[in-house]
Order: C-alpha cells, then structure tokens, then sequence
C-alpha cells in the first residue's frame, strides 16, 4: 500500500486520537464546566477528583470488577481452548458459538442479562414457577451483589475471544512436545499447566491485556444492566466520565478523570509492546 493510501488513515489516527487526547489533557487543567474554558486551575481538578466520593466508589469498583471479570475470563477462555483443542466434532460450529456474544453489542448482552436476572421475569421467576417458590437469583436488585451480576454478563461476552486467542496458541505448539510428556508418562493436565501454558506465555498475555483494557473504559454493559445502581452500587470510571460531562456539565472535572482512565491503558498497551519487541528480539538473537 502507498504512503498516498495510507494518508487518510494516517491523519484520522493523528486527527481524532492523539489531538483529541491532547485536548481533553488541556482541559482537565482548567474549570471548564458546561463549555470549554481555558482558565487554567492547575490540579484542582484532580485533588477534587480524588476526594470525590462517586469516583473513589468507581474506582473500587473497577479493581473488584476487573480481577474477578479477568481472572475468570482467562480461566474459561483457558478450559474451553483445552477442550476445543481435542479435535472434538463439529469443532467450527462450537468456535462460533461461543465467539458470538463477542461479536454481539455490549448493550445487547447487557440487557438480555438483564431480563435474565430480573425477579418478574428471568432466572428468578422461571424457578419459582416450576414449584421452588422460596427460590431467590435477583443480585441486581441488591447494592451488595448488582456488581457480580455485572461480572457474569462481561464474562460471557469475553469469554470467546480469550478462548480464540488461547486457542490459536495451542495450535502453534510443537506436536513433539506432546509427543514428548506422553513418553515421559507426565498427564495430559500437568502437561497443559506447566509444558504448554509457559510455552504460549505471548497469546495468554495478548489476552489478559486486551481483557484489561476492555475492563477500564467499560461503559455500556454497566448502562444496559443497572446504569451505575442501586445508587451508585455499580458506579464505573467510564461512567463517571460520561455523566460529569453531559448530565452535570463539569467538563473539567470529567477530562480529569477521563486522562486518569488513560493512564492505565497507556501502561498496558506499552507493556504489550515491550513484550513483542523483547519476544522479536529472543527470537533474533537464537537465529
């Protein structure tokens, strides 16, 4: 492709991602609030940022949100790659099957979860019907569980691709190795913890960071389900950003907040970097 094709690629990346970050990084230093302002206040808006309540609760949120969402992910997205990896039949109807709710809008699955865990009409209400009427599943209507309901809608959506990228490292393993463990008499399940999994360290770390990156700017899972309830149970970082900018028009205080998302995908992406290039440069050196 020539540089003349590439150009419009070129200035949109530059044009909307990198100017409009600038910007936004420009505006967390000043008191904007309905309209943009460039009276700049320093980190004011960062020290109020970090004694407001709503985003400390955002914060934790995230962390709990995050490592029980991930984790999972990689557990599942590990056992279901194992269990595709076994030549099993109609092994391409199963792959799409389970990539679907990936490729399907996260407003989608957050409302069909939703539906699903409501009490008049999901989970709840079908059991209750088949003669189990003390049956209780409505954690979205509890401050104190909503947020693991959350965590089951985001693990089935992520689940597939982590299992498609396991998968694809599977694949890339030398078929000696098996070979090799199944001489030695080692099981098959040792053989995929300690042989295999260290061997296909670059796909399970694609996977945890894309899985991480997803987790920081989550918004529309948490809209579709509870929209940040009961209260601000479910309050996200992304969300926070959203409703200090739109519904209570403090453009300062959200671009503060929104550069403090930034900070942590920014780590990622440059941790996945440095990783390949480390990866390029060890495969190099043994050539």
């Amino acid at each position: 492709m020539s540089i003349i094709g590439t150009t419009p690629m070129i200035v949109t990346a530059i044009g909307v991602f990198v100017i409009c970050i600038i910007y936004s990084g420009v505006l967390s230093f000043t008191d904007s609030r309905m309209l943009p302002s460039y009276n700049f206040v320093g980190l004011a808006q960062y020290e109020r940022l970090w004694n407001t309540s709503r985003w400390l609760i955002s914060v934790n949120n995230i962390w709990l949100f995050g490592l029980l969402s991930v984790g999972l992910s990689m557990v599942f997205g590990f056992l279901l790659a194992v269990f595709m990896d076994q030549k099993i039949r109609h092994e391409s109807l199963l792959r799409s099957i389970f990539l679907y709710p990936f490729a399907m809008s996260l407003v989608v699955t957050g409302l069909a979860w939703r539906w699903m865990l409501d009490p008049g009409l999901g989970i709840q209400s079908a059991v209750q019907g088949w003669g189990f009427e003390n049956f209780r599943f409505a954690p979205l209507v509890n401050a104190n569980t909503a947020i693991y309901g959350l965590i089951v809608g985001s693990i089935w959506n992520s689940v597939g691709v982590t299992m498609a990228i396991m998968l694809a490292g599977l694949r890339g393993i030398d078929g000696e190795i098996w070979k090799a463990a199944r001489v030695d008499g080692i099981p098959a399940w040792r053989t995929y913890i300690f042989i295999v999994l260290p061997m296909m360290k670059g796909a399970v770390f694609t996977a945890f960071v894309l899985q991480c990156v997803g987790m920081v700017r989550v918004y529309d899972i948490v809209i579709a389900m509870t929209q940040g309830g009961p209260g601000i149970a479910t309050q996200m970082p992304a969300v926070f950003v959203i409703e200090h900018i739109t519904d209570r028009l403090n453009v300062g205080l959200g671009m503060a907040a929104a550069m403090m998302m930034l900070v942590p995908v920014v780590f990622l992406l440059s941790l996945l970097a440095f990783v390949q290039w480390r990866g390029r440069v060890a495969k190099e050196k043994a050539l």
